[in-house]
């Protein structure tokens, strides 16, 4: 103990932090020691866990000596709340009246009156992270600090809360003015107060600063990290790794050892290191060194353009499928990294099947760029079906590799950090995940600041960018203006980006990095930037500047393709007649269509007729992967393809699959998704089947015969008239490809000159209308925009409730889908209870029956709590061990009859191994 810590008073030293009872054996710590505790970790963060750029951010216009001091004053005086009666005389959380009396007679020796017969009615009313909000505010410290202790346990007070000493005045000084009992308590926080000065090299509180809105995000979320690491006992459960562990009551501070303790827990703790980026050297060619390619005329000069860089900030990168945009994104983080000091990598994309495939392919790059002699990177699959994913399961643990090397291999640079899980693993090195995590940035939610730590430590990449609607573009516009007041690097990847989202997108980040609107400065960016159509396109913001990329040492080395364009206007009979007709002689036909319901219709169909794979949302998470396997097996890179094959599926064919079809029939839908699916279209070099050598695209205009709208309701539905009308008139006969990408894009998307077609502009309305709809439902929970002159309070006002441990919730709070129930799906026979695959319940491992997962369609579950409240109670009467399971927990079932049939409520459930889920009203079963 040091000999600040020494000469402090007997009552300063009484007062506890926590305490519990393990074994019959009463614990506790003192609150000078966890206070202690958390400005040692806070500090060991700040210098060794953050980049550099956190640290630049977090520092804004203080010193380095001034923001060091600043992050430890919070850091000590965090918990400073719990010097109160209110928080003093609580009750231990294991019920022990015989601990609680011990403490409180502590109190009462060292000099506090009365403490046993304090009568606290309203203790509620001044938690203590708001009690210490309101001392700070009495003992003068700047309100923008004083929000951040009031911010620690994950949401900021609303208000200034000094008034809340005067309506509560018994909860912070025991009595409401009985002066002798109320000195002792005013006396040791004025004490503590003075000491936490001392302690940080202030003199006096007009030392401590006042900080910008993204300065005291920051600093809340690293003080929550640093109050979570410090309140840990050992790391996980391994009590051979101790962290910060209560002591004996017959124990004091004066038994601990300061230095000791918290050299001993930062060792335990470190057990994967930080991803330290290199200067990417240009001299040799990087794409060959990680990949065994040489890099193509548009990669090389991305490259060079973000070499080139000072301050690079937003990168969108606009070039064709299928060119290498992956590469060019991985290697950039390098050097983003590098210029910007971050040492992290959040990889966003826009499914779990696409995340799925990513994952791996970052696993590969990290063995490549991470010397073997570094230490080991912890990485994070984040999406709710990870825990399935065995690309991300099969990662050695990083304690055990810390405890035997030999754990993992030379080659291998990633590891699973089991300490950054939960709402901690956006902190973790290197997170791939769905774009969800990346949005979830700007929603009100508890605990967004361990968010904006985790997401400003990384360079951050977004995939499939055009990908986003009205509502999502919301959050994530949001989420750029905070990335851009953090000076994170971001790059943005599409094949297909309308100029006015491309713009729309660096206006936002611009927004927030420089607080002023990007499209006034006409002098920082080339003429006419905005309205480029050049394609590949490269938009670089370096500084305050566009610089923008048109001419390439030669455009690709992809050779264009012509693609011929059919329409198609027959019912489901006719398109499958087409389908027949068009591989007689043999081939492989792709046919996405817009619903579950109508590629279950059409695979049924074809069926009797050619083999069929169907492929969409409504399969079991096993059978999925299985038939994604076998269509990369069919029909992917390899020349052993079947003689006839038809794949009918939606929209997740258009992503992550590396398949390549003969011949592609799709229902109409926007040109960008049009295009999307093209790319699956002769997507190898290979001897194609008579009658279908030259690529083809049958475009299906058919619907119900009671359907009298244009396009079909149900594709109106998901994509408006608007843009569908758009597509009709600009589709050519025959498509260049990638020649022909942007421009018919930007015809498309391009709202300002509208072509003559009966009925547009009553669908342009009808278009403006929903897309204002969509915004101001996307506000209700929208964090504002970063602010330097505001402080952290009401920061989370109105936040959305449960989305902070409830990943579906949180998807569906940023996507405005509407709520759905996941449940686990099993099948009862004569030998019982088991898994559709035949296996019974009791032959599997709970992480197999927790497999088993499928998500109900909105129409079965229109009234979601009325199902939740009934499959809880079947669910509990039928598999009562499940509240035992660690993986069945909480989980929903739903059992099928022998015939794979069910009732829920009104409808009749079947599931198919070859066409999915499928439902039904029970009267059309008469």
């Amino acid at each position: 103990m040091d000999d600040q810590v020494k000469n402090l008073s007997t009552a300063v030293k009484s007062l506890w932090a926590k305490k519990t009872e393990v074994d019959n054996q009463p614990l506790w710590l003192p609150l000078l020691t966890h206070l202690e505790d958390t400005r040692r970790t806070i500090n060991m963060l700040f210098n060794t866990w953050l980049s550099e750029g956190q640290r630049t951010s977090i520092r804004g216009e203080l010193s380095d000596e001034e923001a060091q001091q600043l992050v430890q004053f919070v850091g000590f005086i965090h918990d400073f709340g719990k010097a109160t009666t209110a928080f003093q005389t609580k009750e231990s959380y294991v019920a022990s009246p015989s601990l609680d009396a011990e403490l409180v007679e502590q109190l009462e020796f060292a000099g506090f009156h009365d403490v046993t017969d304090a009568n606290i009615t309203a203790r509620g009313r001044s938690p203590h992270a708001l009690a210490g909000q309101a001392l700070l505010e009495r003992f003068g410290v700047p309100i923008s600090v004083a929000a951040i202790i009031g911010a620690h346990h994950g949401k900021p007070c609303d208000t200034k809360e000094k008034s809340n000493i005067i309506e509560y005045t018994a909860n912070y000084w025991q009595h409401d003015n009985d002066a002798n009992q109320q000195k002792p308590w005013q006396d040791v926080q004025a004490e503590l107060f003075a000491f936490a000065l001392q302690r940080c090299g202030y003199d006096t509180v007009e030392d401590i600063p006042v900080v910008t809105e993204p300065q005291a995000v920051l600093l809340s979320g690293l003080l929550v990290m640093a109050d979570w690491l410090a309140s840990s006992e050992m790391l996980g459960n391994d009590p051979s790794r101790p962290l910060f562990p209560l002591i004996q009551l017959d124990q004091t501070i004066d038994d601990i050892d300061e230095d000791e303790r918290a050299n001993r827990a930062f060792n335990n703790w470190y057990v994967s290191d930080e991803l330290e980026p290199h200067q990417v050297s240009l001299a040799t060619d990087p794409y060959f060194e990680r990949w065994g390619f040489h890099a193509r005329p548009v990669q090389a000069a991305v490259t060079k353009a973000i070499a080139d860089t000072v301050d690079p900030g937003a990168v969108i990168i606009e070039a064709p499928m299928g060119l290498g945009k992956t590469e060019i994104a991985l290697l950039a983080a390098e050097q983003l990294a590098y210029k910007s000091g971050r040492n992290g990598l959040f990889f966003g994309l826009p499914t779990q099947a696409t995340a799925n495939a990513m994952f791996t392919r970052v696993e590969d790059w990290l063995n490549q760029v991470q010397p073997e002699d570094a230490g080991k990177i912890s990485m994070h699959l984040m999406h709710g079906k990870a825990a399935f994913n065995p690309a991300f399961t099969s990662l050695p643990d990083a304690v055990a590799v810390d405890n035997d090397a030999e754990a993992a291999r030379d080659d291998e640079a990633a590891v699973v950090n089991s300490w950054f899980s939960g709402k901690k693993t956006i902190l973790d090195e290197v997170d791939v995940g769905t774009v969800d995590h990346l949005l979830l940035m700007a929603l009100k939610q508890k605990h967004l600041m361990l968010r904006h730590l985790g997401l400003s430590k990384k360079v951050v990449i977004i995939d499939e960018i055009h990908a986003y609607d009205a509502y999502m573009s919301q959050y994530l516009a949001r989420a750029l203006e905070w990335l851009g007041a953090y000076h994170v690097p971001v790059v943005m990847l599409s094949a297909t980006l309308p100029k006015q989202r491309r713009n729309a997108l660096l206006a936002a980040y611009y927004r927030g990095k420089y607080h002023r609107n990007l499209l006034r400065l006409q002098d920082v960016a080339p003429q006419n930037w905005q309205k480029s159509e050049a394609y590949p396109l490269v938009t670089i913001m370096d500084g305050p500047r566009i610089h923008q990329v048109t001419e390439f040492a030669s455009q690709s080395d992809q050779q264009p393709q012509l693609v011929d364009v059919q329409r198609f206007d027959g019912d489901d009979e006719a398109l499958v007649e087409s389908i027949l007709n068009a591989i007689d002689a043999g081939g492989i036909a792709g046919v996405i269509v817009n619903t579950v319901s109508r590629a279950q219709t059409v695979a049924q169909l074809l069926a009797p007729h050619v083999p069929v794979i169907t492929l969409h949302s409504a399969f079991l998470a096993p059978d999925r992967v299985k038939l994604e396997d076998t269509l990369q097996r069919s029909i992917g890179k390899d020349d052993q393809r079947p003689h006839k094959l038809v794949v009918v599926g939606t929209q997740v064919l258009e992503q992550s699959l590396d398949i390549d079809f003969d011949i592609l029939y799709s229902d109409i839908a926007p040109i960008d998704l049009l295009l999307q699916r093209v790319g699956r279209l002769h997507r190898h070099v290979r001897t194609r089947p008579a009658g279908l050598i030259k690529p083809k695209l049958v475009v299906n205009y058919g619907k119900e015969d009671d359907d009298e709208s244009e396009f079909g309701k149900a594709n109106e539905g998901i994509y408006g008239r608007y843009l569908l009308m758009k597509t009709d008139y600009y589709l050519p006969d025959q498509l260049n490809i990638p020649g022909d990408i942007s421009r018919l894009v930007q015809l498309v998307y391009d709202d300002e000159v509208d072509p003559e077609i009966d009925g547009l502009e009553e669908a342009k309305k009808q278009m403006d209308d929903n897309l204002l709809l969509e915004r101001k439902k996307a506000h209700v929970f929208l964090l504002d925009k970063p602010k330097a002159s505001k402080d952290l309070l009401g920061w989370l006002g109105h936040a959305a409730t449960g989305t902070d441990t409830d990943e579906q919730k949180a998807q569906a709070a940023v996507r405005d889908i509407q709520p759905t129930l996941e449940v686990i799906l099993l099948r009862r026979t004569e030998q019982g209870v088991g898994l559709l695959d035949g296996r019974l319940l009791s032959d599997c491992r709970d992480s197999q029956v927790a497999e088993q997962v499928i998500r109900l369609p909105h129409g079965v579950t229109y009234d979601v709590d009325k199902a939740i409240k009934n499959l809880e109670l079947s669910t509990r009467s039928q598999f009562p061990e499940w509240a035992d399971s660690k993986w069945l927990k909480g989980e929903l079932a739903v059992v099928l009859d022998e015939n794979y049939q069910a009732s829920l409520g009104e409808y009749q459930l079947t599931y198919s191994r070859q066409y999915g889920l499928s439902y039904s009203k029970e009267e059309d079963h008469g």
